[in-house]
Formats: C-alpha cells, structure tokens, sequence
C-alpha cells in the first residue's frame, strides 16, 4: 500500500473532536471491560487490525479471559456472556451492520439491561469505535499493528 496522509498530525483538530467521545465515556456508568468488549467485537466487524491488537490487551488488562476472547464473533452460540453482554453485543452489532433502523426487539433487550443513560453511553461508544476503526483503516500507516501498550491511548 502506497504511503498516506498522517492522520494525526494533518488531523490533529478533527482527532480532538473524537477524542472527546473518549473523555466522556470514561465517566460512563456502563463497566469499562463492557465497554472494552464492545469495541473490540466492532473492531472485529469492521476489520481493524490496529484497534483489534489494542482492545485485546486493555481487555487483558482488566483480566478478561482467552475462550471469551476467541469465541467472541459467536457469542450468540456462547454459553459465557451474560445476559448484559449480550443486550450489549446485540445493539453494537445493529448499530455497526446498520441495515436500516435498530430492530424493536433488540432494542427492547438493551433497555431491559440498561438505564437510558447507559444505553446512550453505549451508543456513543459503538460511534466512537466505529469512527476510529474507519480512520486506521483509511490511513493506516499511522497505527502500526502490534505496537500499542495497554493503557496507553485506548478509547476510554
């Protein structure tokens, strides 16, 4: 692939746009590792290498478990994720396939295992995971595959 742009030094104004989306979600009543969860499966619907390599770490990180890890693209046939888990796996997927409006059964999961204020939040971080998924693999010459520390820049 030909060299690009470097996303974060052109784009550096409409990268703190997006980092804001991060700053927000830190204070989430929603758990970070679900939130982790999330967006690692996204990042495994959109195929992001980078943000695979580094969601797969923080949940590490915060101890998740190797068999949840390579099962979870068949977390529906799965018996290890809760019924949170799932709600929230659902709604992620839906918001990321995005094949017309979110089906009201699926809906009606999320917001029977969650507050209003958490099915926002976790809204917003399926639109935050999306959107950085979309710039790595736009440009990614920027995020090296395989170089991310836990912790250090994971969107909250």
């Amino acid at each position: 692939m030909k060299q690009r742009l470097n996303v974060a030094k052109k784009g550096m104004p409409a990268m703190k746009s997006m980092y804001g989306m991060g700053t927000y979600l830190s204070t989430s009543p929603v758990k970070k590792s679900l939130l982790e969860l999330i967006y690692y499966r996204v990042s495994q619907i959109n195929g992001c290498a980078y943000c695979l390599d580094m969601h797969t770490k923080d949940l590490r990180e915060l101890g998740e478990t190797e068999q949840r890890l390579y099962v979870l693209p068949a977390w529906r046939e799965a018996p290890f994720y809760t019924d949170r888990e799932r709600a929230a796996l659902a709604w992620a997927e839906a918001l990321t396939k995005l094949e017309g409006a979110v089906s009201d059964e699926i809906y009606d999961a999320a917001l029977k295992q969650f507050s209003e204020e958490e099915l926002i939040d976790i809204t917003i971080a399926v639109i935050a995971i999306n959107g950085y998924n979309r710039v790595n693999l736009a440009f990614p010459n920027v995020a090296v595959v395989g170089t991310y520390k836990p912790g250090v820049h994971a969107v909250q």
